[in-house]
């Protein structure tokens, strides 16, 4: 799946999504009504599409790019065990994985830490598996949401 099918996959899938933009990279944002304040805006998942943050994972490639997804500590360990926290020189973490493989679940290469896992041109191996993902880190998002909002409401 290419990176413009995956964005069009989540907006239509996926209600109260905002999409933020930059360096041609896309941050999926749980905010229905347009409100989150700079500082609760944290993305359930990202797209990126070059290597203007890393390296490691050779988006500089014709299509390549990396789907990221926020997923629960639960979740994580499951699918990957306990996430590497030992960095190299450049601040990614070290976790054996090939973080250039394509179509495999893999620890985010800087984001493992806070339960971050990507895939590099998500495809037929991966594909059931980003979905059932993307839809736990949405759902994951509302319910901060739901939270914040009824924390302020109750102030």
């Amino acid at each position: 799946m290419r990176a413009e099918e995956m964005r069009r996959q989540i907006r239509a899938e996926f209600a109260g999504v905002r999409e933020a933009e930059a360096n041609g990279d896309t941050f999926f944002l749980y905010d229905p009504d347009g409100d989150l304040p700079p500082e609760r805006q944290m993305p359930f998942a990202t797209i990126v599409t070059g290597d203007h943050y890393d390296s490691v994972s050779k988006l500089d490639r014709p299509g390549a790019y990396r789907l990221n997804i926020g997923v629960t500590k639960a979740t994580y360990t499951a699918l990957l065990g306990d996430p590497p926290t030992v960095r190299d020189a450049a601040g990614v973490l070290e976790s054996g994985y090939d973080y250039a493989a394509e179509d495999t679940l893999l620890p985010h290469p800087h984001y493992a830490a806070q339960y971050w896992v990507c895939v590099v041109n998500p495809g037929e191996a991966t594909l059931p598996a980003v979905l059932t993902l993307l839809t736990e880190a949405h759902g994951f998002a509302a319910r901060k949401y739901a939270n914040h909002r009824a924390r302020r409401e109750r102030t």
